[in-house]
């Protein structure tokens, strides 16, 4: 029987019931995502979404964060940092998933403003307003976030591009994505007390659904984790170790298991995702326990067997190979930080 092999990108109902790697993954870096900002231009108007926010920003607490603009009405001229420009217009979502400093502007302008510095209080705790610009052609835009507060796992991320772009009325935009934008876009608009929670949790399903039509639409031959979704072969064997991390797996178990052979296993995580199967295995394990040390209370003995480790010592030194701490300096808050570089992800 022939066909096309199943896209491990795609939601587990349509993956023969298999486990979601992709929701996986995003659950275990702990996801909370809000609006942040209504904000109400008119040309002409300029300005600067920064990378950094200064201590009296909303934003200024938040760690790892990716950034949505939802283009509510108008259209723009949207600068990434690179120089690249893109027009956008009402009906664009906008992910950014690194945050980096961009630029928004409609129309001449003799200076750029700070975004930030035109925040103003809005009618519900942490979103904010702005209504600026020179009375022309109106542009509106609802701006949202999604943080993670540990991202050891981060080559998952680093492989996106710097901006990822979808349109609520394009025939390939899925129902989901379309009617979670209306929502999260009336919600703003209403701004009555309680809703924050609401659109958290719509930014959250925002942020899930974008990066997995983003894993879906790659073209054959890319390389990453995400492009790794969609190999019949890698797909597979992500979703068994993903489905039972504590096994003590070993390249002949995984092989076996996704139907293929231990040469060709490894050749194809080596081509697909630039590592060995085992160092994958290692990575998620790790990725699972440094988020049950920071923020449980489980005795590292019991999280290194929950992890597939026979001793707390073998644990340990994994542990402090692909952080660069030991599990205690992990929970007492001296880990590494994994956005700077300092934290090693391969096994």
């Amino acid at each position: 029987m022939t066909g096309t092999p199943p896209s491990f990108a795609e939601t587990p109902e349509s993956s023969r019931g298999g486990i979601d790697v992709l929701a996986e993954v995003l659950r275990a870096v702990r996801l909370t995502g809000s609006v942040f900002l209504n904000a109400r231009f008119t040309a002409p108007f300029g300005v600067i979404s920064p990378r950094d926010f200064d201590e009296t920003s909303p934003l200024a607490h938040l760690r790892h964060m990716s950034i949505f603009h939802l283009i509510a009405d108008g259209s723009c001229t949207l600068e990434l940092s690179s120089g690249e420009r893109r027009t956008v217009n009402a009906g664009d979502i906008l992910l950014l998933p690194f945050a980096d400093d961009h630029k928004f502007w409609n129309g001449e302008v003799s200076k750029m403003l700070n975004g930030p510095e035109l925040f103003r209080p809005g009618p519900v705790k942490g979103m904010w307003n702005i209504d600026h610009g020179g009375g022309g052609q109106q542009t509106r835009i609802v701006c949202g976030f999604v943080e993670s507060s540990e991202f050891l796992f981060a080559p998952v991320f680093r492989s996106l591009p710097s901006l990822l772009i979808d349109r609520t009325d394009a025939d390939q935009v899925s129902a989901l994505i379309s009617s979670t934008v209306m929502q999260i876009i009336a919600l703003a608009e209403k701004a009555s007390p309680g809703s924050e929670l609401m659109l958290g949790r719509l930014m959250e399903m925002l942020f899930v659904e974008m990066l997995r039509r983003y894993a879906q639409q790659l073209p054959p031959g890319t390389t990453g984790w995400f492009a790794s979704l969609n190999d019949p072969i890698v797909g597979r064997a992500m979703q068994l170790v993903h489905a039972d991390p504590s096994r003590r797996w070993t390249v002949d178990d995984l092989a076996r298991e996704a139907a293929t052979s231990r040469t060709v296993l490894a050749e194809r995580f080596s081509n697909v995702m630039g590592q060995a199967p085992m160092e994958y295995v290692t990575s998620w394990r790790m990725q699972l326990a440094a988020d049950r040390i920071r923020n449980g209370k489980d005795r590292i003995s019991a999280i290194a067997a929950d992890v597939g480790y026979e001793s707390e010592a073998s644990f340990n030194r994994a542990f402090k190979r692909v952080t660069g701490v030991t599990p205690g300096r992990w929970r007492d808050g001296n880990g590494a930080s994994p956005a700077s570089g300092e934290a090693k992800v391969s096994g």
